[in-house]
């Protein structure tokens, strides 16, 4: 699964995707490190593999990992800074959510979060819906990253540590 790379310079408006979940009952915001129980276990119940990298972003100040909210009940989530500095995900919003635009507003959320912390540009690692991220904001395949950081995971082998 390649890698893509976003422009955080030229991002579209977030003040617009926010209004729109709000007019739905949808709150979409960072987390609060004491939602990390409640969202990590949300995690492992639909997207177990992406977990680790979820309790990671609770570990980042501010909390790395955004959420969207309605009636008390998660509905997605979207992570930066995780696997690796400077790059955005997972996001994960649940079956039910989809197509509401719950996954346009958590990643503008994040994306906003890492200008925010001085980025100019994200990594979006291991894309499934390259043209999602590509209409949403733009971004672009990254050249000869099929393998990417997280192809020894996927791979099924480990990384051998440089002192043994």
């Amino acid at each position: 699964m390649p890698d893509m790379l976003a422009k955080l310079y030229d991002l579209p408006d977030l003040d617009e995707a926010l209004a729109g979940m709000t007019a739905n009952g949808i709150d979409v915001r960072p987390a609060l490190v004491l939602e990390k129980p409640a969202v990590l276990a949300w995690v492992a119940a639909r997207f177990e593999s992406w977990t680790a990298e979820a309790e990671v972003s609770f570990s980042r100040l501010p909390v790395a990992c955004h959420i969207a909210v309605r009636d008390r009940q998660l509905l997605g989530f979207a992570c930066h800074d995780a696997a690796c500095r400077n790059f955005f995900g997972p996001m994960g919003v649940a079956e039910s959510a989809r197509k509401q635009g719950v996954g346009r507003a958590l990643l503008l959320s994040v994306l906003h979060a890492q200008r925010a912390q001085g980025y100019a540009y994200s990594i979006i690692g291991g894309v499934g819906p390259a043209e999602f991220y590509a209409r949403t904001v733009g971004a672009v395949l990254i050249d000869g990253s099929d393998a990417g950081i997280l192809e020894p995971v996927f791979a099924g082998r480990t990384l051998r540590n440089p002192g043994s």
